[in-house]
């Protein structure tokens, strides 16, 4: 049973290293560069506008829906997107590929941004009504936009299984590793009371969801820029030095001779995508539950996750990592070399602080992580029981299991799970994105004429009348 366990586990290692080394890396750049070059470089240009949008009310005349507000559904992305990715990922990817692996978890965050914009203003223009707030996602407009109902199918068991279940097992074995690290405790015993927690807060649905992320996302993201600014300033004298250190392991000549520089991209971009998400298809799932006067809005809300969750958080990690000077340490990797680097700057403690972080961000994410797959589920099924048997098994079965397997089994089927999520999603918002376009176009237009909310109505877009359920 081991053997044959991991030979399926190096099946898997092996489709993986296929799929990254080359197809995913270019087609996320090209996405990113495209996109960015055709809205005229919107997430550089409107950043004062996604911060004026983040706060604007989001109330409806109808009444009949509790809708979810922009900054909630802005929460509920980001909950899933600071996670793991941002302590335990960007070590790995710094052990793995050095530090310039930094520099390319910074481009694809610049350029990703643009693709984020793009993917979640389509999840705003094909969002449905849904009982308690608005549901859609990308197999909702691969659906109703490429009227291909085995492509959104397919992109809805992917992030289903991606999200839903691979990804949680990775938040819970990362909480579990980071208690044992610095309390000692069982991982049996903390993955027992996780699946408990979780299960009380996903049975209250999208509404919990949201005000719970709502809080938690502000007070983690925040305390930890922080402690990492306190830390940046301890050692202001280190910082030209970590810069240095990026953008020589980044191009090098000594580190092409080694080979290292493609080690560098190929983690950058790969942890860069499973921190921040942008052209994953994940985030569109939040961005469509909110209620706003025009898609464009949410899509600019989502590119500033993008920006919040890298160059913010993950930048934060990084540098308590190379300001330490223990990244090279090959018996570190993953949360450990985050505690470890954070121990080294402020003391025993800071294990302790990186664990209780990793708690909030790791937790926020399964509860994100779940309702991504609750929304897809929704859309292959309307059997009744098909909900809470979901629920059982992502909050339950496979946050259980994320306690119990190694890290690099994890790891392994979540990269598979990515590649295969990120190329569905491609395809789908490349043959979109004229919409997009369209729409930016229009939101620019009016707020040029003056108007302070700009709005959509469903007209404006003939071809597209039937297709939509909302913008009445």
């Amino acid at each position: 049973m081991y053997l044959r366990t991991q030979m399926i586990i190096e099946l898997i290692n092996q489709i993986n290293d296929a799929l990254w080394g080359y197809a995913i890396i270019a087609a996320l750049v090209g996405c990113g560069l495209w996109f960015t070059w055709r809205t005229r470089f919107v997430q550089f240009r409107m950043v004062g506008e996604m911060f004026r949008l983040l706060f604007e009310s989001s109330g409806r005349p109808d009444g009949h829906e509790r809708h979810i507000s922009s900054f909630q559904a802005f929460a509920v992305s980001l909950a899933s997107r600071v996670g793991t990715g941002n302590l335990a990922g960007v070590a790995t990817a710094i052990a793995v590929g050095g530090p310039g692996a930094v520099l390319w978890m910074w481009v694809m965050a610049l350029l990703g941004s643009a693709t984020a914009f793009v993917e979640s203003t389509l999840g705003q223009l094909f969002k449905r009504h849904h009982r308690d707030s608005f549901i859609g996602g990308p197999a909702y407009y691969i659906q109703q936009g490429l009227h291909s109902r085995w492509m959104a199918i397919l992109f809805a068991v992917l992030i289903t299984v991606s999200f839903g279940m691979a990804n949680n097992s990775v938040q819970a074995n990362t909480i579990c590793g980071a208690m044992q690290g610095a309390f000692g405790w069982n991982p049996e015993v903390v993955g027992v009371v996780l699946v408990i927690i979780t299960l009380i807060i996903i049975f209250g649905g999208i509404q919990r969801i949201a005000r719970v992320s709502s809080v938690l996302v502000p007070i983690m993201a925040v305390g930890y820029f922080v402690l990492a600014v306190v830390i940046v300033i301890m050692n202001i004298d280190l910082v030209p030095h970590v810069f240095r250190v990026i953008i020589d392991s980044a191009f090098g000549l000594e580190q092409a001779v080694g080979g290292t520089v493609g080690a560098a991209i190929m983690n950058g971009v790969k942890r860069g995508l499973f921190s921040n998400e942008a052209g994953e298809g994940s985030a569109p799932n939040a961005a469509a539950t909110a209620a706003v006067s025009h898609p464009v809005k949410q899509g600019l809300i989502q590119a500033l996750g993008v920006f919040t969750d890298t160059l913010v958080v993950c930048s934060c990690t990084a540098f308590i990592i190379l300001i330490s000077g223990i990244y090279d340490n090959p018996e570190l990797n993953g949360i450990m070399l985050t505690q470890t680097a954070l121990q080294h700057e402020v003391g025993a403690w800071g294990s302790v602080f990186v664990a209780i972080a990793i708690l909030l961000f790791a937790y926020s994410s399964i509860i994100g992580n779940y309702y991504y797959g609750e929304a897809n589920v929704r859309f292959m099924t309307k059997h009744p029981a098909a909900i809470p048997i979901f629920r059982i098994l992502s909050g339950g079965v496979m946050v259980l299991f994320g306690a119990l397997v190694s890290l690099d089994t994890v790891w392994s089927i979540i990269d598979l799970c990515m590649a295969l999520l990120t190329a569905c999603n491609l395809i789908a918002i490349i043959l979109l994105g004229k919409y997009v376009f369209r729409l930016l176009d229009d939101y620019r237009n009016q707020k040029q004429q003056g108007i302070e909310s700009p709005t959509f109505h469903r007209s404006q877009l003939p071809e597209l009348q039937d297709e939509l359920d909302c913008w009445e």
